[in-house]
């Protein structure tokens, strides 16, 4: 980490340098530390000395140290020197300054450089009051907490606009000591990454290892991404769950927040076949710890800025209470558009909440508060009118007041059929009428046939030899006697 002059100077270290060389009249030289002057315990560092190029030879002196801590001579004309820190441990952590020398004299000595080290302690816990999720504009307390007794606290900001602040730990009831940091108010589109350590006043360049970094998340105006599971809200305890954050913005990046939880997911942004934007987060088998409310955010890249919220996704687990209800429909489970259909969910153990399930994983549960109705608890779900798209396969659960999250073994499946009787109706009508038709033309065909057989079984029966009778009122032509 970069070095913090404004954060180590809160610390209220007091320098107070040997005097053994006399500073003169010349500028004073810059000094610095790199990587920074943060160092993990056992990790290298270096400190740089820069003046003037006629400097003949650089000091470093540490607070502390009864003679000047180490010196170099830089060869040709360099303007700079460098003192190497192989391994940094406990004794290298303090306040250094260095100065150089010329043909005239020693230079004024540089601002101090305070060397911390980190990691000889374990890291402390740093979690968000009340939540991760901030609104833009809003403010949030940071807790920074460690078993080990410290009495100082330092927490950190990372991005452009780095920053620190120190904090004196308070005792709590359970022997650990902590430090509460206000932030705000947050706006999106900026970095709001955390980090704390814990430390002893009487030592302060000696600091706790960092605890996990902590980001929160403002969500901005950008569209809304939607949250499901192939498997629907209601979920069977120890079944594998995955939910799925989607949307049509090109975003490449997804995160997952649980009402509750410090933890913020995040997953690659995936395009699959349908054009959506998507990522996976498995959970993996489904425990009563997963219950509760989710929400998903979209990101861009590396940008700090997140989308507006999805809409809220309540995780039902199944199967924790030992009851199981029964349902049932009335009047009948085949039913046309536009009837009137009761599902009632019933049970004869206490039940606060009935929640009534349609599989698929768009359909949200309907709840309603039970009545007890001569010992038995009950709930009447009405679904009318009823429409074709209330068809399907329905459970109902029964939950506690105690406990909305966790429900009771699901009721037998019920299919519930909607049946469009005028459709049925009309297909019967024009099936009739075809059969019909087709008989006429069988029937049309049957006697035409019958008279051509008639017609010719007349003509087997005459003698060819006798002269056809004359049809009535007809002339007779031909050569008769006269009498």
């Amino acid at each position: 980490m970069a070095p913090m002059l404004p954060a180590l100077l809160c610390l209220g270290l007091s320098v107070g340098l040997r005097t053994q060389v006399q500073a003169g009249t010349l500028p004073k030289p810059t000094i610095w530390a790199e990587p920074g002057s943060v160092v993990s315990w056992g990790s290298p560092v270096t400190i740089w000395c820069q003046g003037p190029p006629g400097a003949q030879e650089f000091h470093l002196d540490k607070e502390g140290n009864p003679v000047f801590w180490d010196r170099e001579k830089p060869p040709g004309p360099r303007d700079k020197a460098r003192f190497s820190i192989h391994y940094m441990g406990q004794d290298h952590a303090g306040s250094y300054q260095c100065y150089y020398r010329t043909r005239t004299g020693w230079s004024e000595r540089s601002d101090p450089l305070q060397l911390v080290v980190t990691g000889p302690y374990g890291k402390p816990s740093l979690s968000a009051l009340p939540s991760p999720v901030v609104m833009s504009g809003g403010n949030v307390t940071l807790q920074c907490g460690f078993h080990q007794g410290f009495n100082r606290f330092l927490l950190t900001k990372e991005g452009e606009d780095e920053s620190s602040r120190a904090l004196d730990g308070q005792q709590m009831l359970d022997g650990q000591t902590q430090a509460l940091f206000p932030v705000g108010p947050v706006t999106p589109g900026h970095g709001w990454t955390f980090r704390c350590y814990g430390f002893y006043r009487d030592t302060p360049p000696v600091w706790s290892a960092p605890s996990d970094p902590l980001e929160l998340l403002v969500p901005g105006l950008s569209g809304k991404p939607s949250l499901l599971t192939p498997q629907g809200p209601v979920v069977t305890s120890g079944r594998n769950l995955t939910l799925q954050c989607r949307s049509d913005v090109g975003y490449t990046r997804f995160a997952l927040s649980k009402e509750g939880r410090q933890d913020l997911p995040q997953r690659p942004a995936q395009r699959p076949q349908g054009g959506l934007y998507q990522a996976d987060f498995p959970l993996g088998p489904v425990g009563t710890f997963h219950r509760g409310q989710y929400r998903c955010y979209g990101g861009h890249g590396l940008s700090s800025e997140w989308s507006a919220p999805s809409e809220t996704l309540e995780l039902l687990v199944a199967g924790r209470l030992r009851d199981r209800p029964s349902l049932s429909v009335q009047p009948r489970p085949s039913e046309a558009p536009g009837e009137n259909v009761t599902l009632l969910c019933q049970s004869g153990n206490r039940t606060d909440t009935f929640l009534l399930s349609k599989e698929g994983p768009a359909d949200r549960p309907l709840r309603l508060r039970s009545q007890d109705q001569d010992g038995r608890y009950q709930a009447e779900f009405s679904l009318s009118p009823v429409t074709s798209a209330h068809g399907g396969t329905y459970r109902c659960y029964g939950s506690l007041s105690t406990d909305p999250y966790l429900l009771s073994q699901p009721s037998e499946p019920l299919a519930l059929v909607v049946s469009d009787y005028t459709v049925q109706n009309l297909t019967r009508m024009g099936l009739a009428a075809s059969v019909l038709l087709l008989l006429g033309i069988l029937l049309c065909q049957a006697r035409h046939d019958h008279g051509g057989a008639r017609d010719a079984a007349g003509a087997e029966q005459r003698d060819p030899t006798q002269p056809r009778a004359q049809e009535p009122g007809t002339r007779a032509s031909g050569v008769g006697a006269s009498g």
